[in-house]
């Protein structure tokens, strides 16, 4: 029985949509269209790499069904966009209807070749209907010319592939990736978009020169194996910027749109200056100290934003870090780990972090590393902790403790935190009996102000110059700012430094 009145309702409902096709009536547009927008801008695109999609919404605001006899695009089936109208997809569309008091969607996409387009900003129209009816709206992209650099592939259509190490059982554990030939210089005449990892191969070095842009797609980054070497040389307002290849507006703050700069174990003479660096996983990975008296990594007038889990992750390694800032990280903004040789001044680590749950502190400071074996037994291996010095820093965030420190018996641990602004709210008194945390201890703290007001002048979009109000003004060490006389955007700050990477400003002016 129910199958039978199933069949009569599908018949049912067969007839009548068949009776409301038949009564659908148009009549011809009238050229009264109504647009979302007059004007679409396609976000600025690489040269053959397609754009995000921007969405045109076309209103039939009349009492009369309406049939747009034609809708296509200004430049025909040369035009470098191409549109979906209404699911269909294609340049040319006839006798589109739109209901009365109703609407359809245009999507616009581009793909565009920057060496058939004489001009940089490339335009075009969707155009409506035609003769004294025609209506349109236009349609404009910037398109970049860039270097592209991605695996090779071999006969049997296999990437080319960068060998890390091997995992447990012996195997190997592999990136796409390739190597770079040898010693290379980047300029900025064209910015660079990289597909997987490239490489900085043994005794070698990469170079890359003031105003140079750097854009990653998702799972790509650079890696520096043994002995060779890094150098980043922008200059105050040409910085040197890592990011990735998403350049929509929507994508400019968010975090984890591509992997890190992996400096790797025995690498060698890092040196970065006025660099920028953001939107990554981990901003920095830098592994084992190269030498025991010198720095392998020196990096000063830097900031590195919008990391999803650490800004700089050290490993047993030798860092010397002035004028920096390091914000907004998923876990720590600065992580000292196993060990090594630290030494950061006038430096601003802020992590205000909203994305997700953040269970690591601003600036994390250990000497060990736990691991599981193959054979599941449980391990430390502990390293020595040479010099952990911190001289007039701020260390802030949105969290009651924002630096941590953790020490395993058994090797050294040095530090010393020295006219700097540390959140450190113990509301609950969990340190109240850690000698790591004895504020009191000259020996390792001295002139440090615990849970001041730093005074930034705009979190939100990683603005943190410092304030008149801020209680980091006017109170650096002033032997160590005589060594950094500049701050971050080189204003003078000899005469009343401030902690932190940057000299105060009134906000009012």
């Amino acid at each position: 029985m129910f199958k039978y009145y199933f069949g009569i309702a599908a018949i049912f409902i067969v007839f009548m949509i068949s009776c409301n096709n038949d009564d659908f009536e148009t009549i011809k547009s009238s050229g009264e269209l109504k647009f979302s927008k007059d004007t679409i801008f396609l976000d600025t695109v690489f040269t053959n790499i397609g754009s995000s999609t921007r969405t045109l919404k076309i209103y039939n605001k009349s009492s009369n069904n309406i049939t747009i006899p034609t809708i296509k695009l200004g430049r025909g089936e040369n035009s470098f966009y191409r549109l979906n109208v209404d699911g269909i997809s294609g340049k040319l569309f006839e006798n589109i209807d739109i209901f009365a008091k109703d609407s359809i969607f245009v999507f616009i996409e581009a793909t565009i070749d920057h060496s058939q387009v004489v001009n940089p900003i490339y335009t075009d129209s969707i155009i409506f209907d035609s003769g004294a009816l025609q209506q349109d709206v236009k349609l404009v992209t910037l398109v970049q010319d860039a270097h592209f650099l991605f695996p090779q592939r071999d006969a049997q259509g296999l990437k080319e592939k960068i060998v890390l190490g091997t995992d447990a059982e012996g195997k190997e554990i592999t990136v796409d990736g390739f190597y770079l030939d040898g010693n290379t210089t980047w300029n900025s005449n064209k910015p660079y978009v990289i597909y997987g990892y490239v490489g900085v191969p043994e005794n070698a070095t990469l170079s890359i020169e003031k105003g140079t842009k750097l854009h990653f797609h998702k799972n790509s980054g650079l890696l520096v194996d043994k002995n060779a070497t890094l150098k980043v040389n922008g200059v105050i307002g040409d910085e040197v910027i890592f990011e990735g290849d998403r350049l929509e507006p929507g994508f400019s703050d968010i975090a984890g749109q591509w992997g890190t700069i992996w400096l790797r174990a025995g690498s060698k003479d890092h040196e970065m200056s006025n660099t920028i660096i953001k939107n990554n996983t981990i901003g920095i990975l830098m592994d084992s100290i190269g030498s025991l008296t010198q720095a392998t990594l020196k990096i000063q007038n830097s900031q590195i934003y919008n990391t999803a889990m650490f800004g700089i992750l050290g490993r047993t390694a030798n860092i010397k870090g002035e004028n920096l800032v390091i914000a907004n990280n998923g876990m720590s903004s600065l992580a000292c780990t196993i060990g090594g040789t630290y030494n950061f001044t006038h430096i601003t680590l802020a992590n205000y972090w909203n994305n997700s749950t953040r269970d690591f502190p601003t600036l994390l400071v250990n000497n060990f590393l736990e691991y599981t074996q193959a054979d599941g037994l449980k391990m430390v291996l502990v390293r020595d902790l040479i010099a952990a010095n911190f001289t007039n820093a701020i260390i802030e965030g949105n969290q009651n403790i924002e630096m941590i420190l953790e020490n395993v018996d058994g090797a050294d641990f040095n530090y010393n935190f020295k006219n700097d602004l540390i959140k450190f709210n113990d509301v609950n008194n969990s340190f109240l009996n850690n000698p790591l945390f004895d504020f009191d201890d000259i020996d390792h703290y001295q002139n440090n102000i615990l849970n001041g007001n730093p005074d930034f002048k705009n979190i939100e979009v990683n603005d943190y110059i410092i304030g008149e109000k801020s209680d980091a003004k006017a109170n650096a060490d002033k032997d160590a700012a005589l060594k950094i006389p500049l701050d971050i955007l080189g204003v003078n700050r000899i005469i009343s430094p401030d902690i932190g990477a940057y000299q105060y400003i009134n906000f009012e002016e």
